[in-house]
């Protein structure tokens, strides 16, 4: 097997036509169909099913597209590492993050970053707190920001780094009656209408056993797929919600107020994870490292 076979195979089984695949590698369409004869002729099967230029995967086709498709992310991979290791300040950073750092969080550490490394880059992916953990050990990404951070005994293929704690605040609609107070206890909050994330998402969870906690379950009156949408409904003044006070740095809308909440526990930990069972790039070592820094220097000062 040649290279370029193994090339062509992987992107006519990802256009499923010979045309297309063959104007997408700017060759020829025989090139392309001469080459994939030559691979089955090689192999001593029929990868694709031929219907006219279309064509489909046979079975032995889908086991053998999965198995090349896997090298030729290792093979890319490989490239990518020697290339860091020649110049780790030049190279890319593949981090995952939840909905909640989009805003301020990872944006202000990546523009940081990129004061001291302006040629390196990052390809990012937003994702759920479950989803991020799966993607760190899939070796979808390296690097994920994350909050709550996750209890590592339970998932011994991950490791990683809690940066800081931040509170938790109530956001209410700036007529509220309690908008004036300087801060606030959690349960005189029980009458009111909560506005929450949808279920299976962590952050619910963690609002609704804050609220057990202190003696109360919230009547949730709706529910906002994400951090942006929840502020929306508060604004419009549909209830109050929760919030990672980072989530509100430079970001509080109109028509809302945050409030402390003084019960001292109403926190959560923000950390940074990666696989245990891989190394992380040169690029992503300096970035890992350099978040650890800023973190550890901001809680001396």
């Amino acid at each position: 097997m040649e290279t370029r076979q193994i090339q062509y195979f992987l992107e006519v089984a990802k256009r499923e036509h010979m045309t297309e695949a063959a104007i997408h590698l700017h060759v020829a369409q025989s090139s392309v169909s001469r080459q994939i004869v030559n691979l089955e002729n090689e192999l001593g099967v029929d990868l694709f099913i031929r219907e006219g230029r279309r064509v489909k995967l046979t079975p032995i086709g889908k086991v053998f597209f999965e198995r090349m498709n896997h090298i030729k992310y290792l093979m890319d991979e490989a490239k990518r590492e020697v290339n860091e290791h020649l110049n780790p300040e030049k190279g890319t950073v593949r981090i995952g993050y939840p909905t909640s750092m989009a805003a301020y969080t990872l944006p202000s550490n990546i523009y940081a970053f990129r004061e001291q490394y302006p040629e390196a880059k990052f390809h990012m992916s937003n994702a759920l707190h479950d989803d991020l953990i799966e993607g760190i050990i899939d070796g979808d990404f390296n690097l994920a920001m994350i909050a709550p951070m996750p209890d590592k005994a339970s998932k011994n293929k991950i490791d990683g780094t809690i940066l800081f704690s931040e509170d938790i605040v109530a956001l209410l609609p700036i007529n509220h009656s309690l908008a004036n107070k300087n801060s606030i206890k959690l349960e005189t909050l029980k009458e009111e209408p909560f506005l929450v994330l949808p279920e299976g998402l962590v952050f619910r969870d963690q609002v609704i056993q804050a609220c057990n906690k202190v003696g109360f379950s919230p009547n949730i009156a709706f529910e906002g797929k994400d951090i942006d949408a929840l502020k929306g409904l508060v604004s419009a003044g549909l209830g109050v919600a929760l919030m990672p006070e980072m989530t509100l740095v430079d970001n509080t809308p109109q028509s809302t107020v945050v409030i402390p909440i003084s019960d001292s526990t109403l926190t959560r930990t923000v950390g940074v994870i990666y696989p245990t069972q891989r190394s992380l790039l040169p690029t992503e070592s300096l970035f890992y490292q350099f978040l650890v820094n800023t973190y550890t220097k901001k809680v001396k000062a």
